[in-house]
């Protein structure tokens, strides 16, 4: 018998609320209850009677109501429902939501919730970007807050960029993922490795790179809301990671060679590390002290080759193996021949030269390269790639 849910909905200001109305349409055509709370803002954009008439439910709005607060509709609301979705999510919101500001009844309900949380944003692109709203983002994600989208595209303001609330289908799509995670675990794993490695030099120096974990750290987070169990491998990094996953932490690129291999087998591994290519021969035991007479001379040796290993595993070879390439040139060329060196099953490549900003920012720009396609994935948020990514993944080993 499929499973039914109960579905809180709260509607913010912003031209996307607009959506909402049919996402309230596809939540009820599969069979599921959804209430909904109705923001001050999200009033200018539809009206209750619209909602009422689709959601076939009494909608919620006042927190000074004495009909509604004499039964604690706070508490009530935030207890009889399964899951608690905003969208859209305006930068209003997110910012009360990630402060602990509770003035009306829709920021109430969140503070007092037990429940899983989804965010749509929806917003201007420079007011996704800007840094006080990044800084919000980066707390409601350590207080294990779910985000789907924005998207990239035409907004309503006539500017284009990142944005665009989440489409319905996919919104519900993704709450859909995040409740069945909850019901429960699938048997399926993952092993998943992110951030830079460090080879040492000497005990105070070493040699790394710019990479932050940030889409490794998304992909395994997302592949743990799908359900899978998640064993991640990362270097030095500082993103919030799951409670869920199993996390092993690592600096050199032997380490993780070493962690990765008795972490197999799984069902899919997805190897998002820019692991260091060479690694110090012989670092110094003690510190290599400044001469301006003499430069110190540093012999590299290889790092072992972790996608090599795990592509080449033998019968402990994942089902689905995903490598991950950094290039500066000849971007599909030299990530086909990566596919076919290293026996992996697809690739992501991005061009770090025309996009300085992805090591350590929130975007990604990305060619999704398998032994039968080239695809062109627009601009987007790292956690957006890694919700299409992982879902192309569960489509994949299911």
């Amino acid at each position: 018998m499929k499973d039914k849910y109960k579905i809180l909905l709260i509607i913010s200001g912003g031209i996307s609320a607009y959506k909402c109305l049919e996402l309230i349409r596809v939540i009820k055509n599969d069979g599921n209850e959804v209430k909904t709370i109705l923001t001050e803002g999200g009033a200018n954009f539809v009206t209750p009677l619209s909602i009422a008439a689709i959601s076939n439910e009494k909608v919620y709005q006042d927190i000074f109501s004495l009909n509604d607060e004499s039964e604690m509709d706070h508490i009530q609301l935030s207890r009889e429902s399964d899951v608690i979705v905003v969208a859209p999510a305006s930068a209003n919101i997110i910012a009360r939501s990630a402060n602990g500001i509770c003035s009306d009844l829709a920021t109430t309900v969140l503070l007092a919730s037990n429940k899983p949380i989804i965010f749509a944003p929806a917003m201007n692109s420079h007011m996704w970007n800007n840094p006080a709203t990044q800084r919000n983002i980066v707390l409601l994600k350590k207080d294990n807050i779910n985000l789907i989208g924005p998207e990239p595209g035409d907004l309503a303001c006539g500017e284009e960029g990142l944005g665009r609330m989440s489409e319905p289908d996919d919104i519900y799509e993704y709450i859909l993922s995040i409740l069945k995670n909850k019901k429960k675990k699938q048997t399926k794993s993952a092993l998943v490795t992110a951030g830079p490695t460090y080879e040492p030099i000497d005990p105070v120096r070493f040699i790394g790179n710019r990479s932050s974990g940030k889409q490794g750290i998304a992909i395994a987070n997302q592949l743990d809301n799908l359900g899978l169990n998640v064993t991640l491998v990362t270097g030095p990094t500082h993103q919030q990671i799951s409670k869920n996953i199993n996390t092993i932490r690592v600096n050199t690129a032997k380490e993780m060679y070493n962690a990765c291999k008795d972490s197999l087998p799984v069902d899919v591994a997805v190897c998002a590390a820019a692991v260091s290519d060479w690694t110090v021969k012989s670092p110094n035991e003690s510190k290599i002290k400044k001469n301006i007479n003499h430069n110190p001379k540093i012999n590299f040796s290889l790092a072992p080759d972790i996608l090599d290993s795990i592509s080449n595993a033998g019968n402990k070879r994942p089902k689905l193996v995903v490598g991950f390439a950094a290039e500066t040139n000849n971007l599909i060329s030299n990530a086909k021949k990566k596919l076919e060196d290293k026996n992996c099953d697809w690739i992501v490549a991005n061009n770090v030269l025309d996009n300085p900003k992805i090591f350590g920012g929130d975007d990604n720009e990305v060619k999704f390269i398998s032994k039968s396609c080239v695809e062109e994935w627009q601009k987007t948020s790292k956690d957006q790639i890694a919700v299409l990514l992982s879902k192309r993944i569960l489509e994949e080993i299911s």
